[in-house]
């Protein structure tokens, strides 16, 4: 399929020279259309996951008037490097085709927005990708350039903006955007730089696999820098921690069975006693906050990070369960 469809780019890219041939010299050639534009722009990752997704007859119709986020193919290596892949070309060829459609479809608007209409229309763009019945949605951002926000909280900037196509328009992006409910807990906390220090914890603690498998899991997953403080207050080296005995009963103590989402903890009658896979509880309060077994209090920084198999919710300080007497 990826050799017919290099060889219709072509041919698309041969039109394109020879209409251009027949009006006057100055004249620009026509653009093709996406995928014959993304192709001819060298985005071979993105070319080689669209065709496996079966997306390039959308990418082709005339009838189609899209705007395409395009990640760079340092983008697409980034995130195979992150997900343990050896290069992009390893991750296409793992990843299903299901799979790549819903991650290329969260990169594509259903009507085609240049620069000026991106602006201009508010801080969330809906998406092609649909999700528990709904389109969703990327962040917007005009600060400092244009920039995305996924569903893992990391944002990609446009590096090269309205890339004519004949139906449609490719922004060029520097990241790979996430959506929500393809990637485990796991791997979308691999993939989010704040989580460094969690991810390591996760992997000296052997509960990669687990954490990794069917669930579902709500984790409550500190920052780096609740780790941080948590090591401060500890008198602890990372190492030392990383080392700890008590580090996979530490993690556990952060997870919950279950797909237990922001709106579920909002109607817990407060103050609500919630058990985790650890064994032992910690209490929400009417604020939300969460008090551990050792009485220190957490708070919510962002709710509803929706993976494959559960949820993440982001909070400020390490849980730490009661110290057995």
């Amino acid at each position: 399929m990826l050799d017919w469809f290099k060889k219709f780019a072509g041919l698309c890219a041969l039109a394109m020279v020879v209409a251009a041939c027949g009006g006057g010299d100055d004249d620009p050639a026509p653009p093709g259309t996406l995928a014959a534009e993304a192709t001819a722009r060298g985005f071979t990752a993105l070319v080689a996951a669209a065709d496996k997704a079966g997306l390039v007859p959308v990418l082709n119709a005339g009838t189609s008037s899209l705007t395409v986020f395009a990640p760079t193919d340092a983008a697409f290596t980034a995130l195979a490097t992150k997900l343990g892949f050896t290069s992009a070309t390893a991750m296409v060829t793992a990843l299903d085709g299901p799979t790549l459609a819903k991650i290329l479809q969260y990169h594509v608007l259903p009507t085609k927005k240049p620069a000026s209409d991106l602006v201009a229309g508010g801080a969330t763009q809906a998406t092609l990708y649909t999700f528990e019945g709904a389109a969703t949605t990327l962040g917007l951002s005009t600060t400092g350039g244009v920039k995305l926000t996924d569903e893992v909280l990391t944002q990609a900037t446009v590096t090269t903006a309205d890339v004519a196509a004949s139906n449609g328009v490719i922004h060029v992006i520097d990241k790979v955007l996430v959506p929500p409910g393809v990637l485990t807990v796991v791997q979308m906390a691999q993939l989010n730089p704040t989580f460094s220090v969690l991810v390591e914890a996760v992997v000296a603690a052997n509960l990669t696999t687990t954490l990794g498998g069917n669930g579902p899991f709500t984790v409550f997953a500190p920052t780096d820098a609740a780790f941080t403080a948590a090591l401060t207050e500890l008198g602890l080296g990372k190492a030392q921690l990383l080392a700890s005995p008590d580090l996979a009963g530490i993690l556990t103590y952060h997870v919950v069975a279950g797909n237990v989402r922001a709106a579920n903890v909002v109607a817990l009658p407060k103050p609500a006693s919630v058990t985790t896979v650890q064994g032992s509880a910690f209490t929400v309060g009417a604020t939300l906050a969460i008090t551990d077994g050792r009485a220190r209090t957490a708070n919510l920084a962002a709710t509803d990070v929706i993976a494959s198999n559960g949820v993440i919710h982001v909070i400020d300080k390490v849980l730490l369960p009661a110290v057995a007497p």
